[in-house]
């Protein structure tokens, strides 16, 4: 059976105003990962994903470098427990 996993991250730098929340949905989607992702108001954007360890490694990578206006200083990732709640990734407002 393959491992499923769940991560929270949160993303520092240039990441609001460039399309990060639209092109992480089409990033999970396209990888095969499950959650939601939000602007915070502090300026760094929030992710929750869940999926195959594979597919959850894949996304981090991708938010490591985001779509092609942002400026990644920061990934910060927090292991927390796999509850399969989503059943797609979506867009949140800002917390």
């Amino acid at each position: 059976m393959t491992e499923r996993v769940r991560v929270r991250v949160r993303i520092s730098g240039r990441v609001q105003g460039v399309c990060f929340r639209m092109e992480t949905q089409r990033a999970a989607s396209r990888i095969g990962v499950l959650g939601w992702v939000r602007n915070m108001r502090d300026g760094r954007v929030e992710a929750v994903f869940e999926g195959e360890a594979q597919r959850v490694d894949e996304i981090l990578k991708w938010c490591e470098k985001g779509p092609p206006l942002a400026l990644v200083n920061r990934l910060e990732v927090f292991k927390e427990d796999y509850t399969g709640e989503y059943s797609d990734f979506t867009i949140r407002y800002t917390s």
